[in-house]
C-alpha cells in the first residue's frame, strides 16, 4: 500500500469532531488549506544565551520554505539548550548531559502531542545533536537532523584561534605566560559570530557522524553557520523530508547496526570527541540495537586516522568543508572497504552513492589518503583493568604517550582539581584523579575541559595524565581517560583510590590499573560508604535516580 503522507495528522484535524483543534490553529495563522496538507514539525533549540544555536530561527525559515514548496505545512517547535563552553567549570555544567534527555523528551512530546507526520530537527550545540536523533528514533516518523553549522575561527595575533585557545590561555595566564591584556584580546577574538565550536569537538563530531548514519544530508554538516550556502541547505532539508514522507521512509529505519558502525568510523578517522561513545550508544539503544563500548575500540582499531583536525591536528571544520567536506571522507573510507556503503540515507540514496559526488580541492591536506594516514588506527581507545572494570575511554590522535605510570592526586570534584592546577600543586608525572563527577554522582557527568586545558596551558600536557568518572570535551587533548566505570557513586574502584597510589595507563595493552593487591582493593571497597547525593529534589535528583552508567551511554530508563 502507498504510504499516507497524512498518516498522523488526519486524526488531529479532520472531521466535524476536530473543529476545536482547527479553530486553535486558525488563531495563529494557519488556514483550512494548510491543515489539509501533511503537518511537519521543524524543531530547534534557539536560545539567546550562546552562539551555537543562534542562527537556528533564521535557518528554520528556509527549512519551512522548502517544506511548503514541496507540499507540506511546517510548524515551528522550540526547546532548550545548555552551552557546555559557557557552563564549563561551574555547577551549571551538570545540566549539559541532562539536557540531552530533556531535549529528546520535549521533541518527542511535541511530535506526539501535535500528531506530526514528519519532522526536521535543527541542531547545534553538543547535546542537541544526539537528542534530535534519539527523538526521531522514538517517534518512528519520516524525519532528518540538520546541523545549523560551525562557527568561523577568530583571528588573534595573526593566526586562527578557537575557543580551545581561550581555555588553554587560562592555563598560560596562570603560569605567567599570558598577560591580562593578551588574554582579554584572545577571548574577544575567538568567537566571531554564530555557530557551534569550530574544530572536531563534540558538536562537529556528532554532526558529521549523523551524516554517516544516514540521518543528515551528506555534505551539510561542514558548511558553516554564517555561510550563505546554509540557507539553501535548509531549504533542501525541507524538500528532503517531504521526499521521505512520500516514500514512507521513517528515520528509525536508517539507524541500523551497520550505520552505527559507520558513525564510529567517521569519529575514529577524524580524531573526534570521546563523547561520541556516550551518544551513539544512546541512539543505538533508542532503536533496540545492541552495542558495547568494546565495539568502539574494535572498529577504531581497523579505521585509519586520516582527518588532520583540531584539537589533535591542524584544521577546523570550515577547512574540511573547503577541502571537500564529508563526502570526501566517505569516499576515502569506501576505497579500502572500511565503510558499509549500502546503508540508506535521507536522500533515498545509499551512502556510497552520496560519496560518489565528492569534489576534492586540489592540494588539500585536511583529509589524507588512506594510503598515507596520520595513524594506521583510529582515535578512540577503550581501556579496562582493576581501576575501570567496566571500561573507560581515551582519545589518541597519534602523538600522545602510549603509557604512563605515576602517583595519584585525588580530588573529589572538578573545582578542587582546578584549584590545585592553578596553584601549581600538580607536578610532572602525576596522575590527576577527579571522581564523583559521573552520571549519577555529579549528577550529569561534567566535562573537564577547564582542568585539561589549564594543564596544557601550564606546560604539563605531555607529562601529566588525568582520569575521571566524568567526561571530556571534544577540545580536550593529552593523555586523559574519561567515563571510568563503574563511577565512584556506584562504588567503582575509582572511589577508593588514595593519594599517592600508583596508577598505570597502558594503551597498547588496553589497561588502566591501580597498583595495589586484589586483597587490598577488596578491603577498601568493603569499607567504602556512598556520599550523600548532591541534589535531593528537582530534575538533578530525578536524573541521578534514573541514569545508567557511562558504559551504557548514560541513558535514563
Amino acid at each position: 500500500m502507498p504510504f499516507d503522507p497524512r498518516h498522523r495528522s488526519h486524526t488531529l484535524v479532520d472531521g466535524p469532531d476536530r473543529a476545536a483543534a482547527r479553530s486553535y490553529f486558525y488563531s495563529v495563522g494557519y488556514t483550512a488549506e494548510d491543515l489539509r496538507r501533511p503537518l511537519v514539525m521543524v524543531a530547534h533549540e534557539w536560545i539567546g544565551t550562546m552562539p551555537c544555536n543562534y542562527n537556528q530561527r533564521a535557518l528554520a525559515q528556509h527549512v519551512m520554505a522548502g517544506i511548503r514548496a514541496a507540499g507540506g505545512t511546517p510548524m515551528e517547535v522550540n526547546t532548550i539548550s545548555i552551552s557546555d563552553g559557557i557552563s564549563m567549570g561551574t555547577e551549571g555544567m551538570k545540566a549539559s548531559l541532562i539536557s540531552r534527555e530533556l531535549i529528546a523528551d520535549s521533541i518527542e512530546l511535541c511530535g506526539v502531542g501535535y500528531s506530526f507526520d514528519a519532522a526536521v530537527v535543527i541542531v547545534g550545540c553538543d547535546k542537541t545533536i544526539p537528542a534530535g536523533a534519539m527523538a526521531l528514533a522514538r517517534l518512528g516518523i519520516p524525519g532528518l537532523v540538520l546541523y545549523s553549522g560551525s562557527i568561523a575561527p577568530g583571528r588573534w595575533e595573526g593566526r586562527d584561534v578557537t575557543i580551545q585557545d581561550v581555555f588553554e590561555g587560562v592555563g598560560q595566564h596562570a603560569a605567567g605566560n599570558l598577560s591580562d591584556e593578551r588574554l582579554a584580546a584572545l577571548e574577544a577574538a575567538a568567537c566571531p559570530g554564530a555557530g557551534a565550536c569550530g574544530a572536531q569537538y563534540t558538536a562537529n563530531t556528532m554532526a558529521t557522524v549523523l551524516e554517516f548514519l544516514g540521518l543528515s544530508p551528506m555534505g551539510s554538516a561542514t558548511i558553516g553557520a554564517t555561510d550563505p550556502r546554509k540557507d539553501e541547505v535548509g531549504r533542501r532539508a525541507g524538500e528532503l523530508v517531504m521526499g521521505m514522507l512520500e516514500r514512507g521512509q521513517v528515520a528509525r529505519d536508517l539507524i541500523t547496526r551497520e550505520s552505527i558502525e559507520n558513525g564510529i568510523m567517521c569519529a575514529a578517522s577524524t580524531g573526534g570527541s570521546t563523547n561520541v561513545v556516550l551518544h551513539l550508544m544512546a541512539i543505538a539503544q533508542e532503536n533496540g540495537i545492541e552495542i558495547s563500548i568494546d565495539d568502539f575500540d574494535a572498529i577504531s582499531e581497523r579505521t585509519p586516522l586520516i582527518g588532520d583536525l583540531r584539537p589533535g591536528g591542524r584544521y577546523v571544520a570550515l577547512d574540511w568543508d573547503r577541502a571537500g567536506g564529508t563526502p570526501l571522507l566517505a569516499q576515502r573510507l569506501l576505497e579500502p572497504g572500511v565503510l558499509h556503503g549500502d546503508v540508506m540515507t535521507v536522500t533515498g540514496r545509499t551512502l556510497a552513492e552520496e560519496a560518489r559526488g565528492a569534489k576534492e580541492t586540489p592540494g588539500q591536506d585536511v583529509i589524507r589518503p588512506v594510503s598515507n594516514p596520520l595513524k594506521s588506527t583510529g582515535g578512540l581507545v577503550i581501556l579496562r583493568g582493576s581501576l575501570a572494570p567496566d571500561g573507560c575511554v581515551i582519545k589518541v590522535a597519534g602523538h600522545e604517550r602510549m603509557a604512563h605510570t605515576g602517583p595519584a592526586r585525588v580530588f573529589e570534584s572538578e573545582e578542587a582539581a582546578m584549584e590545585a592546577v592553578l596553584q601549581k600543586r600538580i607536578l610532572a608525572g602525576d596522575v590527576v584523579v577527579i571522581r564523583n563527577e559521573g552520571p549519577r554522582g555529579g549528577p550529569g557527568m561534567r566535562e573537564m575541559l577547564g582542568v585539561t586545558a589549564a594543564l596544557v596551558g601550564e606546560g604539563l600536557g605531555e607529562t601529566v595524565a588525568l582520569l575521571t568518572d566524568g567526561r571530556f570535551s571534544g577540545a580536550t587533548r593529552g593523555l586523559m581517560a574519561g567515563h571510568v566505570s563503574p563511577e565512584a557513586a556506584a562504588g567503582g574502584p575509582i572511589a577508593v583510590v588514595r593519594e599517592g597510589d600508583e596508577i598505570t595507563i597502558d594503551i597498547p595493552k588496553r589497561e588502566l590499573n591501580l597498583k595495589i593487591t586484589k586483597r587490598e582493593l577488596r578491603a577498601r571497597l568493603k569499607e567504602w560508604q556512598p556520599r550523600p547525593p548532591n541534589y535531593t529534589q528537582g530534575v538533578f535528583a530525578k536524573y541521578a535516580k534514573l541514569v545508567s552508567g557511562a558504559e551504557r551511554g548514560a541513558i535514563t530508563r
